[in-house]
């Protein structure tokens, strides 16, 4: 059986990490996000789309279900909008719902046929850590939190069909998204690494791992799951 992922967010970061380690398995990839990957391959493609923009996730899906027969979904596009409870506003949240929840359920909407047909899937969603409550991510952390239900509804309307549904949940993980919070180098960032039970920040590869086990179609019989990949932040207190 061929293999073909969607990774939103597919070209920078988590995202792009894994994309290469699933084209070193012989997947092929379509990164959907708002600028293309910067690398190229011969079975990496790209769809342009903003994924804030309800039509244009719709748009992104029907091109890309009529010109492959998608087997994974990853849903790893993210933002933080980090403020305080004073600064926070119900449109941050709704804003968030569309990009973590909305986008998705319209994407496996329209993979879904082909993998009912197929009678396999794997859907994946990049969590957080944060879900478990995290100072500044009012909106953040109730849409990563709702990742987590979706995917344990999810994985139980499709287990029947064999198509697992899982979540990966980072701790804080050396991306430019993490650098937009905290100061590359800084002490801000040494003081974080201390204080995770590991001793350190997260790499990119220590998530790509995580997905690769869902990814795998050995691994059938792993469903509504979800791993924080976070150095031990999950079973102690983080502050950022």
């Amino acid at each position: 059986m061929t293999h073909t992922a969607v990774i939103t967010g597919g070209n920078k970061g988590i995202g792009a990490d894994l994309a290469q380690a699933l084209l070193a398995r012989d997947y092929t990839v379509v990164s959907i996000s708002r600028h293309a990957p910067e690398v190229t391959h011969p079975r990496l493609h790209s769809v342009e789309a903003d994924l804030l923009d309800p039509q244009a996730v719709a748009e992104a899906a029907a091109q890309v279900a009529s010109t492959h027969e998608v087997t994974h979904l990853i849903h790893n596009a993210g933002l933080i909008w980090p403020n305080l409870i004073e600064e926070a506003e119900p449109s941050d949240i709704t804003g968030l719902a569309q990009l973590h929840l909305g986008s998705a359920l319209t994407l496996l909407k329209a993979f879904l046929p082909a993998m009912k047909a197929r009678a396999f899937g794997r859907v994946m969603f990049n969590g957080s850590r944060a879900a478990l409550g995290a100072p500044t991510r009012t909106a953040y952390g109730a849409t990563k939190a709702g990742m987590i239900g979706m995917a344990r509804t999810w994985a139980l309307e499709l287990a029947p069909h064999g198509i697992t549904v899982n979540v990966v949940a980072p701790g804080p993980i050396l991306t430019d998204n993490f650098w937009g919070i905290v100061d590359k180098d800084s002490p801000q960032q040494e003081a974080l690494a201390k204080r995770i039970p590991m001793g350190r920040l997260g790499r990119v590869d220590d998530v790509t791992r995580a997905f690769l086990f869902f990814c795998d179609p050995e691994n059938s019989f792993v469903t509504g799951q979800t791993l924080y990949v976070c150095g031990g932040a999950s079973v102690g207190s983080l502050q950022i």
